[in-house]
């Protein structure tokens, strides 16, 4: 992880504050228990990787606890957690992005939460990537999970993905249709003032075996921990959530 000299770019571009080396995951489901290099098993579906990427090294168990200060979608006290590391420009994570919505809006599933945390990748989404995660702060700094959700969800939507998202368009209309006092908003975007945050969110990403996005990890209700490695279906993350379920 390296940090490179921060620079204003313009109004909506803020200074990319991380490099990250990584590139994008194999969609490979780890099934495993905690901390334990196992093999990999491909999907053959509806996820797409780009590239193989190094074996994760990390252990899961170091996936930072989950507090009311993560941003969560579903029941806040649901026994089944999902954490997702994600980059707003990760064709992969627009993709999963979906897929988790599905997940969350699905019956029976009131006992799954999903927590996003930031994980822009540097050297493949320079500057864009971490100015969409700082602007998704700011988010939830002025209108809370709610607006952070709704900010996040309305990126998701419109994105072009690989670094291609008109962000000085989409950031300040997407602060309107989130109803956030635009100048306040501003204030925030330029302060540098969850840059710390970011770069945490990624270094424990990265401590729990994350070497692109989207990482995932499901705690299960004992506190087991499986790892979603890429942009995995549906069907293959409930298939999880029931594995998670069954743990005693």
């Amino acid at each position: 992880m390296e940090e490179i000299t921060q620079k204003q770019t313009n109004q909506y571009l803020i200074p990319a504050a991380i490099v990250i080396a990584g590139a994008f995951v194999a969609g490979a489901l780890y099934l495993s228990n905690a901390g334990t290099a196992t093999r990999s098993v491909t999907n053959t579906g509806d996820a797409q990787p780009v590239a193989q990427a190094p074996e994760p090294t990390g252990s899961t168990n170091e996936v930072r606890q989950v507090t009311s200060e993560d941003h969560i979608k579903g029941n806040p006290d649901a026994t089944i957690k999902i954490v997702e590391y994600s980059d707003f420009e990760c064709p992969f994570c627009k993709q999963f992005h979906d897929t988790m919505n599905e997940i969350i809006g699905s019956d029976g599933n009131d006992d799954v939460a999903w927590v996003f945390r930031q994980f822009p990748l540097e050297q493949l989404h320079p500057v864009k990537a971490q100015a969409v995660a700082v602007a998704s702060e700011c988010a939830a700094e002025q209108g809370g999970n709610d607006a952070f959700w709704k900010f996040t969800d309305g990126y998701f939507d419109v994105t072009l993905t690989n670094n291609r998202t008109d962000i000085e368009t989409i950031i300040p209309q997407l602060v309107r249709e989130t109803g956030l006092d635009q100048s306040a908003f501003q204030t925030c975007f330029e302060s540098g003032k969850y840059d710390d945050h970011i770069e945490a969110d990624i270094a424990n990403a990265v401590e729990t075996g994350g070497r692109g996005t989207p990482w995932s990890i499901l705690v299960a209700p004992n506190g087991k921990t499986f790892p979603i490695n890429g942009a995995q279906p549906a069907q293959a993350v409930q298939q999880l959530i029931e594995i998670a379920r069954n743990e005693k």
